[in-house]
């Protein structure tokens, strides 16, 4: 028998710590490899991080609610043999080689990430749920096993979880069965009568916000932002997304989201602006070898950024189908590690939520972000050879923030006339690659 220690595994580069939410398991238990072990909380995902042997859990050295460094030992397992008999390292994929630049010295680097937290997930789905039925009012709601995404869409319907019958594992109350609460018309909390007494409420923080919270602070206080717009005329893009909208998914089972078209065009703006794609280490300028694009969504628990990797390898056909499951994994809390890490460049579309103009947040270590706005219909001049007439147009601005260490007013310029030019070539007779 062999004592060997669980370390937390690495989620990405721009994440240095996490959260410990809730153990699933406690010493003395016996575990199988894969069986879900802790809950761990991100400022990009929270998910549960699987056993990586089957043996028994010997103590827990981190406690829930601590935060903790990547890679540091947070359980202590006992298992059959040595433990370097049971990891089976594999070679990683060929990638994409980056590009560090110091001054003139230019030389290569690369190496992927390298876990089973897929495999683990799908192993896990395969097992099936267990209807158990939970005690109600005789244990209180901060000692039960209830996810902060559970907790928080609970609370805001005014549910009691105590009331819940769990269907997830081992009779976990799952957020399914929160919405099933809510959709059969459970009454919400009590409405406050008029002229009645409001008191200030002073709310915890989930650890989704605490982390968000410290990721975006530092953010700003490592990068000097700076900002930079253009409008651009999407008329000839609606046009050609209300033509072959319906054909489309017909033929491939997706929508045709604006998504899909934005994703596109930015991808191969980055192509031609390899700057943008990069960031700042002590120094010097890592020039990323893939374009993965970070995918901001508004999710329950908070804003999450899934990631499309090598997202310039595929056409609109493609980049639909691959948009579709990942943004409704991370509406849906189920994102997996793979999903959420190698990000080189973060797209957010705060115009579905009415914004026309807004300064986003990078997100560490990117060199950049940058948002499309609310589509507007507006009058516009057009100049032709007639001369100048006025036009009602479907009217949207792309919004810059970069990193002012590596990327200058003339980059910025560039790399958005370059996406406005992607966006602006399609009509309705266009063919979707």
């Amino acid at each position: 028998m062999t004592i060997v220690g669980i370390e937390l595994p690495q989620v990405g580069e721009s994440v240095t710590e996490a959260v410990i939410g809730k153990w699933l398991k406690q010493p003395g238990d016996t575990i199988h490899k894969f069986d879900a072990l802790v809950e761990v909380v991100t400022d990009k995902v929270s998910m549960e991080f699987p056993a990586p042997y089957t043996g028994t859990l010997k103590s827990i050295e981190a406690k829930e609610g601590d935060t903790v460094p990547m890679g540091v030992v947070i359980a202590q397992m006992e298992i059959e043999g040595a433990a370097e008999d049971l990891v089976q390292e594999e070679e990683p994929e060929p990638n994409r080689v980056g590009t560090l630049i110091q001054g003139a010295n230019v030389g290569p680097t690369g190496g992927t990430f390298q876990d089973t937290a897929l495999e683990a997930q799908q192993d896990r789905e395969a097992v099936p749920s267990k209807m158990v039925t939970r005690p109600t009012s005789s244990q209180s709601t901060e000692n039960r096993n209830y996810s902060p995404v559970v907790a928080r869409l609970a609370g805001a319907n005014g549910i009691d979880l105590t009331t819940i019958t769990g269907t997830g594992r081992d009779g976990r109350v799952t957020k399914q069965d929160v919405q099933a609460v809510i959709d059969s018309g459970q009454p919400a909390a009590p409405i406050i009568p008029d002229g009645a007494l409001i008191e200030d409420r002073v709310i915890k923080a989930t650890p989704v916000r605490q982390m968000i919270a410290s990721h975006m602070v530092k953010s700003v206080n490592e990068i000097p932002h700076a900002w930079s717009t253009v409008e651009v005329d999407m008329t000839g893009l609606m046009t050609c997304r209300s033509a072959q909208r319906g054909l489309f998914r017909e033929r491939h089972g997706v929508d045709l989201t604006f998504l899909a078209f934005t994703t596109y065009a930015v991808s191969n703006a980055i192509k031609d602006n390899p700057f943008i794609n990069s960031s700042w280490e002590d120094g010097s300028i890592r020039l990323k070898g893939r374009i993965n694009l970070g995918i901001a969504v508004a999710a329950p628990d908070g804003l999450v950024v899934p990631v499309l990797h090598d997202a310039d390898r595929e056409g609109i056909t493609g980049l639909a189908r691959r948009l579709a499951p990942l943004v409704e994994r991370a509406r849906s809390g189920s994102l997996s590690l793979d999903d959420v890490q190698g990000g080189t460049f973060t797209l957010n579309n705060t115009g579905t939520l009415g914004s026309i103009l807004g300064g986003a947040i990078i997100n560490h270590p990117q060199a950049a972000i940058v948002t499309t706005e609310a589509i507007v219909k507006r009058p516009v001049v057009l100049s032709g050879p007639q001369g100048d007439a006025i036009a009602i147009r479907s009217m949207m601005n792309i919004c810059l923030s970069f990193d002012h260490r590596i990327i200058d007013g003339a980059e910025a310029s560039a790399f958005l006339q370059s996406f406005k030019r992607n966006l602006e070539v399609w009509s309705a007779d266009s063919e979707l690659n």
